[in-house]
């Protein structure tokens, strides 16, 4: 129990910050894609799981999103300040000081290049792409409202440098797989935009729902999802997936049905609960069924 005029611990304020627990979004298809690969790199019969890619892509992954957590809380900092929505985060009101998330930003960034340079020389050469991209999302904002688009390109490298890993060479269909959890998380990304649609206006944030309304963004939204189903299609052709995948991408199109269903340029209520509970539910339920699929193949082989 914490005495009265104790410090607050500034690893949990940190953890707060960065919102460790939204991981989750991203984790499932790096998963998919070290399974994947693994079954991939075998031969019938003998295909093992990469447990210690497995145990570094967690890692790497992590860090990454954590890193450029913090580093967009910094940047943006201001521009939280002007919002009433954003104007409680830790970094506006002092919960969490600027050298504390500097510090911890720093850190994150160097488990990430370790992690990358344990997984391979190429996932080393590679990763200053990653970062590249998970720097420029937040300035993006100042200046193309194709900064949604930043955003899907930096979690599209997630499933990628994760077959890699396991691979140790360039792969397709895990490109097929990385854009269209890109183009999945841009399109949720316009949705949850559309909270700060006046805000961005007022502050000069460009954004595409700013630039051209809500339901031009929610258009475009939609747009995303159904080419992110036709990747994930692509995908399970590319690399001979069985009907669980199929199953599994028929269950993503409900969700994604429902998740537009809820909300609309007029009712913004339950933008939450398409943005958290629907895009969960997508990312866990496509892991489970692909990891599903991979090992009916495998054990029929």
């Amino acid at each position: 129990m914490r005495t009265a005029g104790a410090a607050p611990n500034p690893v949990k304020a940190f953890l707060r910050l960065v919102m460790i627990e939204h991981s989750i979004f991203a984790l499932p298809f790096a998963y998919l894609a070290v399974f994947a690969a693994s079954f991939a790199a075998g031969s019938p019969g003998d295909r093992p799981v990469h447990w210690g890619a497995f145990v570094l892509v967690t890692i790497a992954m992590v860090a990454a999103r954590t890193f450029a957590m913090a580093f967009n809380r910094i940047i943006d900092r201001e521009l939280d300040a002007r919002n009433p929505r954003t104007a409680s985060r830790e970094l506006v009101t002092g919960a969490v000081a600027v050298r504390t998330a500097v510090v911890g930003s720093v850190v994150a960034l160097l488990i990430f290049l370790v992690a990358a340079a344990l997984l391979s020389p190429l996932c080393l050469v590679l990763a200053p792409v990653a970062l590249a991209l998970l720097v420029l999302y937040p300035y993006g904002k100042r200046f193309t409202w194709l900064c949604h688009g930043i955003l899907g390109l930096a979690q599209a490298v997630g499933p990628i440098g994760a077959w890699i890993a396991v691979t140790g060479r360039w792969s397709w269909d895990a490109v097929l797989l990385g854009l269209a959890v890109g183009l999945w998380i841009g399109g949720f990304d316009l949705i949850y935009a559309l909270q700060d649609l006046d805000s961005d206006r007022a502050g000069g944030v460009y954004s595409l729902p700013a630039r051209f309304g809500a339901a031009t963004a929610l258009q475009v939204s939609r747009g995303a999802h159904v080419v992110t189903l036709g990747l994930f299609v692509a995908y399970g052709i590319g690399i001979g997936a069985g009907v669980l995948w199929f199953v599994g991408v028929a269950l993503v199109a409900v969700a994604f049905a429902y998740e537009h269903s809820i909300v609309s340029p007029g009712d913004l209520s339950r933008v939450n609960r398409a943005f958290f509970t629907t895009n969960g539910f997508v990312g866990i339920a496509l892991f489970v069924f692909g990891l599903a699929d991979l090992l009916v193949r495998g054990l029929g082989a």
